[in-house]
């Protein structure tokens, strides 16, 4: 410890020096993460409700969906588009790549999310919704999602920090987001401690104004809910 360097730890003025420039890219970051959240919700969806299916037809391939993309890691997935779909004539922008990918991966997360809620809600509001005569789809979109979303949206938020957090992996396929930046930096002035601290405080920043976020859409969603 005698011949730690303090001095290293943390450079002040290459951090301020650097923040507009790593900004430019947090943006990039939180446009990423909030397009891929949006698709991620909509297949994750409709994943849910195929996997719930009682036809195999439909339940089969959604299985089949969650299990291969909750078993591959998002850096192959990321890999498979962008280096290995030209093999194949299909090739794309690193942000589309980016995009499409984080959003494929973890919309079987959002699946099993959502179809956990779903079935939490209690079965007596299904035969309500048939006493009344309401159609399937009048009972999921008017009873049952309202409630399934409230009991959701925790398990939700905590994927959409994972989502954030893995938009860093997109630096592999040149994607200029908020780390892709930090790695620029580094290799003009070698004060990697300095920079990677200061992206790691500003993914700390953003994922805690998701979860003050969370915690207010938790209140609002609850403040109908009977004791």
């Amino acid at each position: 410890m005698a011949d730690f360097k303090w001095e290293y730890l943390f450079n002040v003025e290459i951090a301020l020096d650097s923040l507009p420039f790593i900004l430019e890219g947090a943006w990039q970051t939180i446009l990423i993460a909030l397009v891929s959240m949006f698709f991620a919700l909509i297949m994750g969806l409709f994943v849910a409700l195929a996997r719930m299916n009682r036809f195999i037809g439909l339940s089969l391939p959604a299985r089949l969906f969650i299990s291969f993309m909750r078993g591959t890691p998002l850096l192959v997935i990321l890999f498979i588009l962008y280096f290995g779909f030209p093999m194949v004539g299909i090739e794309m922008e690193p942000l589309t790549a980016a995009i499409i990918g984080i959003s494929v991966h973890f919309s079987a997360y959002t699946a099993e999310i959502i179809r956990s809620a779903i079935s939490s809600v209690s079965k007596g509001q299904w035969e309500a919704a048939e006493t009344l005569r309401m159609s399937y789809w009048q009972t999921m979109t008017r009873i049952i999602l309202p409630q399934a979303t409230r009991i959701a949206l925790p398990p939700l938020s905590s994927t959409f920090m994972d989502i954030i957090k893995g938009t860093s992996l997109a630096m592999v396929i040149t994607v200029s987001e908020m780390f892709y930046r930090a790695k620029v930096v580094v290799g003009q002035t070698y004060e990697s401690l300095t920079l990677y601290i200061l992206v790691a405080l500003i993914y700390w920043a953003i994922c805690a104004l998701v979860t003050l976020l969370q915690d207010y859409l938790e209140k609002k969603a609850n403040r109908y809910v009977a004791a």
